[in-house]
């Protein structure tokens, strides 16, 4: 069975294509969105989602989050005494999601097409391709999300072309592409991005108003109180969508700290962050070599375009009325499910051909025996930025010195004059004939193919020795062994059972919120707690069932109180 699935920075969906629609699969608590959230336990369990969150906020040491933003990096997280990548916790969570596909679809889920950002670069979209194989999953295709929205939002089906700017700013990242689309053609002409830019960093920025006004120096407090911090900030930004003004309250050692912020405080605030969305705008249009004039429709996607700011400072910047759809979490893993339904050729589907482009330009480093700077790597581009793909190109270069006996080609990603100021991604070494400089030659061809995927070749002219290699970060390769013995490891992760997962969660729930709550409060969650405890013992599975949600919806009712505070 092949699914879609949206690897996101704070929330991760999978959907299928069934019966002439798309199906968003619940997870095991019967939610659509499962936290990127991955924690490890005192015992070693392995949490994933909603469960992993509420035990990281009591035990923030031993919790991961965001590692969406490290991915195709060397950077590590410890829990609770063990290493793990990136790509190993987005593995976790991909699990997570086939495991809850498999029990809703009643089968065998083998295959998926994953989305990631447009602006990802090589290593990030290897790195997320090798975290579905972690998973046990075949990643059949890498998907853009802005492209993957589009299909969802029904882009194409309109009679007349027309040309459309997708913005998708989701937890962490944030992407443009314009694409143009006429009936069953979709075309991206230019995709460009932050991929430092999201919702996280919209709450942050409330942290940090909260900890300016009450003196609080966030360079000195503890995890814990750091997390309760974000819950707060969390909670008071989705509160501006109900009320203005929003309160945030914390109560850090005893004492409670309390601010009331307007919405056009909070807007001012985060005009910085507002501003970082217009570099990548203009970049876009400038590459797909139109202007706003040219443009017909605008449409927002990702969880973060709910803030009403998002949307008022994109109208206002471009002067054009902007389109998003009721539930923007929902566009990119549904239209990930619909591409799944074109790979399989449905017919119930409109097909739909989608073309997309190469988001940075890939090259290599040469040197110029006559320029005075003679050690000075440049960069020689091969396939410029926004190329459509699937592309191949080929470039000739020439022996930099007399006698020399081999050619090394160092694969490279970015924009850069300079080659050292790019992103290495590969090498690879051709033995080449002595004699004197410029006399030997090579074709260096780059095939960039739909997955946003490289592979590069070099042909010594004379002798017509070939190399090929497929891109891959060095530093990560590793044997088939080692991989296997890798991929043991973490399917051994002690993971808790699914029939477990709702009342281990509702456990650490009340757990987190009896610390955060009035004396009264904590009364009555501790009558519930011991009430399910009992049905636990020895009720039956109704029974347990019951308590369960009696317990759940007291918690609720405690946590979405006007003035919630959280209690480090």
């Amino acid at each position: 069975m092949l699914i879609g699935i949206d690897l996101g920075t704070t929330n991760s969906l999978a959907a299928c294509y069934r019966d002439g629609k798309t199906e968003i699969i619940p997870n095991r608590l019967g939610k659509n969105m499962t936290p990127s959230v991955v924690s490890v336990t005192a015992e070693g369990d392995l949490l994933v989602g909603e469960t992993a969150r509420e035990y990281g906020i009591l035990h923030p040491q031993n919790m991961a989050r965001l590692f969406k933003r490290t991915m195709g990096t060397d950077k590590t997280y410890s829990l609770n005494g063990q290493e793990f990548s990136s790509e190993e916790l987005s593995s976790f969570v991909l699990r997570s999601l086939k495991q809850d596909a498999e029990v809703y679809l009643d089968c065998e889920v083998d295959e998926a097409i994953i989305s990631v950002p447009a602006y990802f670069n090589e290593k990030q979209r290897r790195a997320t391709k090798r975290a579905g194989e972690l998973a046990g999953l075949k990643v059949s295709r890498i998907i853009n999300e802005p492209t993957a929205a589009a299909v969802s939002c029904g882009v194409a089906e309109s009679e007349e072309s027309s040309c459309c700017m997708v913005l998708d700013l989701g937890g962490g990242t944030f992407d443009v592409t314009i694409l143009e689309y006429d009936q069953s053609i979709m075309e991206v002409y230019a995709v460009a991005g932050d991929n430092m830019l999201g919702g996280e960093d919209f709450t942050l920025k409330l942290m940090e108003m909260f900890a300016r006004d009450n003196q609080i120096d966030m360079t000195e407090t503890d995890l814990k109180t750091l997390g309760n911090l974000y819950q707060a900030a969390e909670f008071c930004k989705c509160g501006f969508s109900e009320r203005n003004p929003s309160v945030m309250a914390v109560n850090i050692k005893g004492m409670t700290y309390e601010s009331e912020y307007t919405l056009s405080e909070y807007e001012e605030a985060c005009i910085p962050l507002l501003e970082r969305m217009r570099k990548p705008m203009e970049k876009a249009l400038k590459d797909a070599k139109i202007t706003l004039d040219d443009l017909d429709r605008i449409l927002l996607v990702g969880g973060a375009v709910r803030l009403p700011m998002i949307r008022s400072y994109v109208q206002k910047l471009t002067g054009i009325f902007t389109e998003f759809s009721e539930d923007p979490d929902l566009s990119v893993v549904q239209g990930a499910a619909l591409a799944c339904a074109m790979k399989e050729r449905k017919q119930e589907i409109r097909e739909v051909i989608l073309t997309d482009v190469c988001p940075f330009t890939l090259g290599t480093a040469v040197v110029s025996p006559y320029d005075t700077f003679a050690d000075e790597e440049r960069f020689l581009p091969i396939i410029e930025r926004n190329t459509v793909i699937p592309v191949s190109r080929t470039q000739t270069v020439y022996t930099a010195s007399d006698d020399q006996q081999y050619l090394r080609v160092k694969v490279l990603q970015g924009e850069s004059r300079l080659a050292n100021h790019n992103l290495l991604i590969g090498e690879l070494t051709v033995e080449v004939p002595r004699g004197p400089r410029g006399q030997e030659s090579a074709e260096i061809t780059y095939t960039y193919d739909v997955n946003s995927l490289l592979e590069v070749e070099v042909k010594v002219i004379s002798t017509g020795l070939k190399k090929k290699i497929i891109i891959q970060d060095e530093k990560n390769k590793i044997s088939e062994e080692e991989a296997q013995e890798r991929l043991e490891r973490l399917s051994y992760m002690k993971q808790n059972p699914r029939e477990e997962e709702k009342n281990m969660y509702v456990m650490l729930k009340a757990e987190r919120i009896y610390e955060e709550a009035s004396k009264e409060d904590r009364t009555k969650i501790d009558e519930a707690v011991q009430s399910f405890r009992e049905a636990m013992g020895k009720g039956t599975r109704l029974s347990v069932d019951k308590q369960r949600q009696e317990l759940m919806d007291l918690l609720d009712e405690i946590e979405n109180k006007d003035i919630h505070v959280f209690r480090a």
